[in-house]
Order: structure tokens, then C-alpha cells, then sequence
């Protein structure tokens, strides 16, 4: 690496970065494929602007404490996913519904309208599983402040909206020359 990449790394590495967390509950997990996808285009940059404080997917060492945005992907579904939803949303300046199931609440929301014999059929499941009796959307809970359709949910809308809330929370964006 040469010594000017070395400055500019370190200049980045001092300067404030977007607090996020990524949380999945009940859905399919395609956005959260998607969001790993898109650090292999747009890692360079995203390193030094953004502090992943949450993120099974590609941290085994996660924290949940104050957050300027957590994206949330999935439905709820059980008691105990809206006991952590609501942590998430004091936690987080910003929450984002990530994908269809966060937005809409569906394809699990079906299950809402079942008939009363279709919910005698899985009552042992959702005993089983500790589900609720009824699948919820995140903004039926919380307060959502953007949202990312899809599902899987849509890329350009994803990146528009990291994009605003670095702008939001004035977090400059560098300029990442790679070597060849």
C-alpha cells in the first residue's frame, strides 16, 4: 500500500461513522443476502463510513446500544420478537423496514387470514414455536422512518437510503482511490 493510501486510511479512520444495526425476524433472509452482495461492491467505501454495531450475518461480536439507524428485515411474529423490535427502536435514531415481510408483512401475514379451521390445523405450531396470533408488520409496533420494498428488496432503494443518512447524520463520504 502506498503511503498516500496509508494517510487516507488513517484520516478515515478518525473521522465519525454511521451507527447501524441489521436484524432479521421472520421472513426469508434475501435482503440480508442482498446486503452482504452489495460489501462486495461498495466495501471500500462503506468501511470507513459505517460501524456495523449489529450484524449476525458477518460479525460474531455484536452490541446493542445506541444506533443512528437499524435496518430491520422480516414480520413479527412472536411475543419475544416484538419484546427486541421495540429495544431496537429505542436503541436506534433511525429504523428502516427492510424487505416486503417488514413493509407488508407478508407472505407470513397470510396466515391472518385464515379461516377457523385453518388456525385449529396449526394452533400446535404456533404453541410449539411461542408465535403469536398474528403476524404484524414493524410500523404496526413501532415507528418506522423509511422504508425498502422488495423481496428481495429493492438494491437502488437500499444504497439511496444508506446514502441519505450519511448525509443526515453529516458523515463525509470519502473519495477511495484503489490500487491497481
Amino acid at each position: 500500500m502506498s503511503g498516500i493510501n496509508l494517510f487516507v486510511t488513517h484520516r478515515m479512520a478518525e473521522q465519525k461513522k454511521l451507527r447501524i444495526g441489521w436484524f432479521s425476524f421472520t421472513c426469508c433472509e434475501d435482503s440480508t443476502v442482498i446486503f452482504t452482495e452489495l460489501m462486495n461492491d461498495h466495501y471500500m467505501v462503506w468501511k470507513h463510513v459505517l460501524d456495523i454495531r449489529n450484524a449476525r450475518v458477518l460479525q460474531t461480536k455484536n452490541y446493542m446500544d445506541q444506533m443512528d439507524v437499524a435496518f430491520v428485515e422480516g414480520a413479527i411474529t412472536a411475543p419475544d420478537q416484538e419484546a427486541k423490535l421495540l429495544e431496537i427502536r429505542s436503541l436506534a435514531t433511525r429504523v428502516v423496514a427492510i424487505g416486503a415481510c417488514a413493509v407488508t408483512g407478508m407472505p407470513s401475514g397470510h396466515r391472518n387470514t385464515f379461516s377457523e379451521e385453518q388456525d385449529e390445523k396449526i394452533a400446535f405450531i404456533l404453541d410449539k414455536f411461542h408465535y403469536g396470533d398474528k403476524v404484524k408488520r414493524l410500523d404496526e409496533i413501532i415507528k418506522v422512518d423509511a422504508v425498502v420494498p422488495g423481496c428481495p428488496m429493492v438494491e437502488a432503494t437500499f444504497l439511496k437510503v444508506v446514502n441519505d443518512a450519511l448525509v443526515e447524520f453529516n458523515i463525509p463520504i470519502p473519495e477511495v482511490k484503489l490500487e491497481k
